[in-house]
């Protein structure tokens, strides 16, 4: 039985209400809970930091629903690890997993499992992709921009009183490529 049971709840805007979360939480018997109102991708969360302070081992992280504390399945694992590390267990009461329990470790390790799988099919994908494109002769990557058409983009550029982006829609040159070659000629006008 662990120790304590620490709640963390959070909601995505200063607008929203905490409450429904909070009666969840004390409903199981959270001794203490910390609270954050923003999204769960800022990584700037004063209310989690302070509970990774607090917890001890044995101590057990509630939270109503894994969302609540994390926003994808890299970053679900990453904190599950953390909190294993510090010995403190993970209940979500949604999902129903309790990593008190032998069948929540292994939910638990099977959303890693089925996560590095994902991303080793994603490269293997990726890999018979590159090799299919480099047996049809395509290198990858974006196609070269004519020289002429950036030297033509750059004398309308000058000569005319339209904007940058007026003049990379006229020529169909990518404004950074454009840019960089205005750069590259003033370098190269410097060095005469």
């Amino acid at each position: 039985m662990p120790a304590n049971r620490i709640g963390y709840a959070r909601v995505s805007s200063v607008g929203q209400n905490l409450d429904s979360q909070m009666d969840a939480l004390q409903k199981v018997g959270c001794s203490r809970i910390f609270t954050d109102k923003m999204t769960g991708s800022h990584m700037d969360r004063p209310g989690w930091d302070q509970l990774l302070e607090y917890v001890r081992p044995n101590d057990a992280l509630v939270v109503s629903e894994l969302s609540r504390m994390t926003r994808s399945l890299m970053d679900l694992l990453t904190t599950a690890k953390l909190l294993e590390q510090q010995q403190v267990n993970l209940v979500s009461l949604r999902e129903n997993i309790d990593t008190t329990t032998a069948t929540g470790r292994c939910f638990l390790s099977m959303m890693g499992a089925i996560h590095q799988m994902e991303r080793e099919l994603r490269a293997e994908r990726a890999a018979a992709g590159r090799s299919s494109a480099k047996a049809r002769g395509k290198t990858g990557g974006r196609p070269k921009t004519d020289p002429a058409k950036l030297e033509n983009a750059r004398i309308l550029y000058e000569n005319s009183d339209k904007t940058a982006a007026e003049v990379c829609e006229i020529t169909g040159v990518g404004r950074r490529k454009f840019f960089s070659h205005i750069a590259e000629k003033q370098v190269a006008f410097s060095k005469t």
